[in-house]
């Protein structure tokens, strides 16, 4: 199962660990994506920056979405390389469990959501930070 990490918050007044922590996970900036694997080493990171990141379990098509309309290779747009079928297949092998890098760049440079984040400073069920079951609709709102 692969999980969407979208940092959420910008950077003041971060602690060091979770900036570490930040770095570790690619994330340097509010909007940007990732894409990892559900590993305990990841879980335990994931719990350490909840309160400046939004993740959830993410699906095969929503993979597709985020590689055709935000993947890019080098400074190149995926789309503007591959063709549909191919970055398909570079979809089902990333949900299958591959690295992302080895089929496009790591990180995803999404857009704000559309209609806004409900609240950066509550999480999942008042606001928009930590753990969702819906990351597929969030996913959506900001490419």
């Amino acid at each position: 199962m692969k999980f969407a990490i979208v940092r959420v918050r910008g950077r003041r007044k971060v602690a060091p660990k979770i900036k570490h922590t930040l770095e570790l996970l690619l994330l340097g900036r509010p909007n940007n994506c990732i894409l990892v694997d559900d590993t305990p080493q990841n879980i335990g990171m994931l719990k350490i920056v909840k309160d400046y990141i939004a993740y959830g379990p993410v699906a095969e098509d929503t993979i597709f979405k985020l590689l055709h309309k935000r993947g890019k290779k080098g400074r190149q747009l995926l789309r503007s390389l591959l063709k549909d079928e191919e970055i398909k297949k570079a979809a089902n092998d990333i949900f299958a469990g591959k690295k992302t890098k080895n089929y496009a760049n790591p990180v995803f440079k999404l857009r704000p959501p559309s209609r806004g984040y409900k609240n950066i400073k509550l999480s999942y069920p008042m606001g928009d930070l930590g753990k969702r079951d819906d990351m597929d609709s969030l996913l959506k709102r900001m490419m």
